[in-house]
């Protein structure tokens, strides 16, 4: 039986080597689907526009294995691919993004994709954000206990309750489906609190959760006071004694769990997170529904036990998903390693650099801590891979995170580990066939762009239809 084969094209490759290259040598590989996002986007003058590849996680050391317009890293101006509907945007305090002159001079290329990959066979997804929309304002944005905006936030995303950003994925949903009626469906990305930065990870105080909290019966008043406890200690009074506790995978897990427990309305905040998760991605299904209820829906996530502080749970996002794409995102996992050392160290220069390392790689579970799979000793060690750098997480680590996943979800959803293409060659391939070897019932990897021709040939020989495990079955 074949295995679901997701690739992530964005419209700038599209444009740059043209619809048909683009899914010739996405078939050739094996692939199901497709995913792209309603946007077009072309080469433009210096300093003009944005940066590809994309600053990634506060680093940008990336460039495309694919040449893109000839290069592998260049400034680009992007619009989108089509003209909005503004009737669609009536129950919405957002506007849509504005189209221009992009837009019309190759805007219609998003179509002509769709429609070509449909016409092959292929499943089509508009990959959106779970919530952002265009402009997102400052009464949006989510807050820490103390009611301010984390600082140096790595993904703009909104508050899962906020009202507004519920109003404008309704309204963004009819809009595309009215425009691209022959999509499969949906991806929505961060369907949770990402926690990429210390002050990431003590979301979400605003006034929609607790207007949220109190409507679905949480103490709002004592899950902001035990985590305000729980944040002080960590930054105040936490200290060498406790790193080598937290450093030991048995004896830390265990003190983690006696920290936790001992301020109850902490364990009340993760699930409060989880159930403002789950209600989003609820919403996006009625929303769909709304229009066309044929469509699917998938939701990407951060692998565990990120988990439990962005506020994914997988068993109840897969009561309303056809599928769950937990992330295998290997380099923002150092970075973040490196982001919530920094961070630490800055306010408790005193700490044991070594011991807070190891405290957070085990807490992490990002090595098995043994002779064979110790990982790394300093902050230096945990910085965001160059090219052509393998990623510091080891294989072990990501097969239990697959396999965690897996079992959240059960049998309520298909999950697709989600793969990215970022690194050299054969660790690109280490970390695919991870996922290939696993339980797991296909792949999606992100993107395009970052697949040249021996990372396609890797996922041919990994999933395609001569691939060992097809053989096998």
């Amino acid at each position: 039986m074949s295995r679901y084969v997701g690739i992530t094209v964005l419209g700038d490759f599209i444009l740059s080597e043209g619809v048909d290259p683009v899914l010739e040598n996405v078939t050739a590989v094996g692939a199901t689907a497709v995913a792209l996002n309603p946007t077009v986007t072309a080469e433009a003058a210096e300093g003009e526009g944005s940066f590809q590849p994309p600053d990634d996680a506060g680093s940008s050391p990336r460039l495309f294995d694919r040449p893109l317009f000839g290069k592998r890293s260049l400034w680009v101006q992007s619009e989108t691919s089509y003209r909005p509907e503004e009737s669609c945007y009536d129950g919405s305090t957002y506007r849509p993004r504005v189209a221009g002159g992009l837009t019309d001079a190759h805007g219609s290329l998003i179509g002509e994709f769709i429609d070509a990959a449909r016409g092959r066979g292929l499943d089509v997804f508009l990959q959106v954000p779970a919530a952002r929309p265009s402009g997102l304002r400052d009464e949006d944005r989510p807050r820490t206990p103390d009611g301010e905006i984390p600082a140096g936030r790595m993904a703009d995303t909104a508050s899962l309750a906020s009202p507004a950003v519920r109003d404008w994925n309704r309204c963004y949903t009819a809009d595309l489906v009215r425009q691209y009626p022959n999509v499969s469906g949906f991806r929505i990305d961060w369907p949770e609190y990402p926690c990429y930065t210390w002050g990431e990870v003590f979301q979400d105080f605003g006034i929609h959760v607790e207007t949220f909290a109190a409507d679905h019966g949480f103490d709002f008043e004592t899950i902001r006071s035990d985590v305000s406890a729980l944040k002080r200690w960590l930054e105040t009074e936490l200290g060498d004694e406790d790193l080598a506790e937290l450093a030991e995978r048995d004896r830390g897990r265990f003190r983690l769990a006696r920290e936790v427990l001992s301020r109850p309305g902490v364990v009340e905040w993760l699930r409060l997170k989880a159930a403002l998760s789950v209600d989003l991605v609820r919403d996006w299904r009625q929303a769909i529904d709304a229009v066309d209820p044929d469509k699917l829906l998938m939701s990407h996530a951060f692998m565990p036990p990120w988990t439990v502080v962005t506020g994914l749970d997988f068993s109840g996002v897969a009561e309303f998903s056809d599928a769950v794409s937990p992330k295998l995102y290997t380099m923002h996992w150092a970075q973040m390693v490196s982001f919530w050392g920094n961070e630490l160290m800055a306010r408790r220069p005193e700490l044991n650099e070594r011991l807070l390392v190891r405290a957070l790689i085990s807490l992490l579970d990002m090595f098995d801590g043994t002779p064979e799979d110790p990982g790394g000793e300093s902050l230096a060690d945990y910085r965001y891979p160059e090219p052509d750098e393998p990623h510091p997480v080891s294989d072990s680590t990501q097969r239990r995170k697959i396999a965690q996943a897996t079992v959240a979800v059960g049998d309520r959803a298909q999950v697709y580990p989600l793969v990215h293409g970022y690194g050299p060659d054969n660790d690109f391939h280490r970390r695919l066939k991870i996922v290939a070897d696993s339980p797991a019932a296909g792949v999606w990897i992100n993107r395009y762009g970052y697949l040249g021709d021996p990372k396609l040939a890797s996922i041919g020989q990994l999933f395609g239809a001569s691939s060992e495990r097809e053989m096998e079955q």
